[in-house]
């Protein structure tokens, strides 16, 4: 059922209650969790902050009670994590005792939840998620399951009619028939009866396809971050560090190419209003505002990844449209590259070192040199700019919202020995901790060496000619033993790689078809188990859509093969298989996909 009041239907049914919030493993999510924990602060009374200590901790967390999130004292904390539905399901067997409320972020809507977790009592199950479609159950589901989304994205939703009925009529039916039977009316009882199974074999059908065709695709609505914020702003709660909280999440879903531009432009827009509610500031204040004090500016940002904290020259390297469109892998694309920074006046020397170091005037002025210079090199506004939010406090440098996620989301998947799923969800809480300069800095150092792997990928991909097309779909698969291998068994930074494998590919193939084809992108995922990790993404050509079908695809050709796959992740696109199993697979994928 949906939430139409947060605040009377969610806030204040779980207040002075025991409630357990599980939160995905993603940038978002966790935005989300700590809007939602700072509506617990000991601020209001002694009871108030009973409830702190009794949220109980994040999955993928073990916080201990020195250190909590919210930066409050929370004590008797039940900890859990999960990457999963299967460690989702036992985190909740672990904490749910005497808990009556289950906060859900950015996981499980598109799974029937109270048949997964087949709960012992009858906790009430709140579930903000971005994840389309919502299971019919979950939508349906009056009285254990409150959706905190918006209603109105669910467009496609069937009716009520058409994927429940009710039985009992037929059998009291029946019953009649049996008396009417008995009264020597065999013949019209076996005509009813047989009406009656032809109408529900009928309505089965019409179930199942109705089911199917609401489920084929998966997608993305409106971040769990920005609704955890409206919640805050319409209780008159929010605050400007909250607002850049919203702003984050947003930006993860773009980054992560999650949602459309249009959709992303939308929640922009929304957010702007907010910025400029929270950072104006007359003449007079100017001079009254602490340095420390969070500043929030909107304005066209250039899409070039990290360039305040990199140099100018490896920023547009890595960035997916730039390097595309130069296609830098190649010597051609390099001095085509080079030719481009001459030609806006831009020294090589001073694109090279870092952008802090850059002279003023040059770094002042780079977004309109390069549009002074885009129609020559075939580059368009959306290669180049962006509508979005940088924040800064005290002297240091700008940090834009998207660098912030890159950040974040590098440190959340961090492959460093001796870190547990617990310590880097703990590292990337402290990027989001305005003052921790140290852990951001950290983080952007982490996420430079993911992209610098991620582009040393594409080229190896693009020169051993290792993107193939099997007619329907591309594929690709990235060799046991490569370098770098293991940023590339975490979700998100498979799906970037597999985003700009796609983009570069289709920059430099001479088929038109390309931007038609969507491409499936396999990675190793642990070598003494022989798995791998296995991941699809819709063509370019549909990128207004941002519709996924992958999730059907890869269930019906695993079921055709008797693949030995794990689909237990969040994202239906994503999946674990055996890596001895991939031949089989694909080709039951081929098959599936050209009928």
């Amino acid at each position: 059922m949906f939430v139409k009041d947060f605040k009377k239907n969610f806030y204040d049914a779980i207040q002075n209650q025991r409630v357990l919030v599980l939160v995905s493993f993603d940038v978002d999510a966790l935005c989300a969790c700590k809007i939602l924990q700072y509506h617990y602060t000991p601020s209001e009374n002694y009871s108030q902050r009973m409830l702190v200590a009794m949220v109980t901790c994040v999955v993928s967390v073990s916080v201990p009670d020195a250190t909590p999130l919210c930066g409050s004292p929370i004590h008797h904390c039940q900890k859990a994590w999960v990457s999963g539905l299967e460690d989702l399901e036992r985190a909740f067997v672990e904490n749910s005792e005497g808990i009556k409320h289950v906060v859900m972020i950015n996981s499980c809507a598109t799974v029937d939840v109270v048949e997964m977790l087949q709960p012992p009592s009858t906790p009430g199950f709140y579930i903000s998620d971005s994840h389309r479609p919502v299971d019919i159950h979950n939508v349906f589901n009056a009285v254990q399951v409150k959706l905190l989304m918006k209603e109105e994205e669910l467009t496609e939703l069937p009716e009520y009619d058409e994927v429940f009925r009710d039985d009992s009529s037929d059998e009291d039916s029946g019953n009649e028939s049996d008396s009417s039977d008995r009264s020597g009316k065999k013949r019209r009882f076996d005509e009813a009866a047989i009406d009656r199974r032809r109408e529900k074999r009928l309505w089965n059908e019409n179930r199942n396809k109705v089911i199917f065709d609401y489920t084929k695709f998966t997608s993305y609505g409106t971040s769990s971050s920005l609704l955890m914020f409206e919640m805050a702003w319409k209780m008159s709660k929010d605050t400007n560090d909250l607002l850049w909280l919203a702003i984050i999440g947003v930006s993860d879903q773009y980054v992560h190419f999650k949602t459309p531009r249009d959709k992303y432009m939308d929640d922009v827009m929304a957010l702007q209003s907010h910025v400029a509610r929270h950072n104006h500031r007359g003449d007079d204040e100017e001079n009254l505002i602490s340095i420390n004090c969070l500043k929030i500016v909107f304005d066209e940002e250039l899409t070039l990844t990290m360039y305040r904290h990199w140099s100018l020259f490896e920023s547009i390297c890595h960035s997916v449209g730039m390097a595309c469109k130069f296609k830098v892998w190649t010597l051609k694309g390099q001095k085509k590259l080079n030719e481009f920074l001459a030609e806006m006046g831009m020294p090589l020397n001073q694109c090279k070192q870092k952008f802090s170091a850059m002279d003023t005037e040059l770094k002042g002025n780079i977004k309109g040199m390069i549009q002074d210079q885009m129609n020559k090199y075939g580059l368009v506004m959306q290669d180049i700019v962006i509508p979005s939010f940088s924040a800064q406090y005290g002297y240091r440098n700008k940090l834009c919202a998207t660098d912030a996620v890159y950040a974040c989301c590098a440190v959340l998947e961090g492959t460093e020995k001796g870190k547990t799923p617990n310590d880097c969800f703990l590292d990337a809480v402290d990027i989001l901790t305005r003052s921790n300069v140290a852990a951001l800095e950290k983080g952007l150092e982490l996420a430079k060496r993911q992209l610098k792997a991620v582009v040393t990928q594409v080229q190896t991909f693009l020169d051993m000619h290792q993107v193939i097309s099997a007619g329907p779909f591309l594929y690709a698969l990235i060799q046991e033993g490569t370098a770098d291998v293991k940023f590339f068994s975490k979700v998100n930074c498979l799906i970037r790689l597999a985003r700009f494998t796609l983009e570069a590919h289709c920059s430099v193939s001479r088929s038109k078809k390309a931007r038609t084809l969507p491409l499936v992108l396999g990675a190793p995922l642990n070598t003494e188990q022989g798995t791998t990790l296995v991941i699809g993404i819709p063509p370019l050509e549909l990128d207004d859509e941002r519709k996924n079908f992958f999730g059907k695809a890869f269930e019906q050709a695993a079921s055709s093969t008797n693949s030995r796959t794990h689909h237990d992740y969040f994202d239906s696109h994503v999946m674990e298989m055996k890596t001895d199993d991939r031949s089989k697979f694909f080709d039951a994928l081929l098959n599936l996909l050209q009928t």
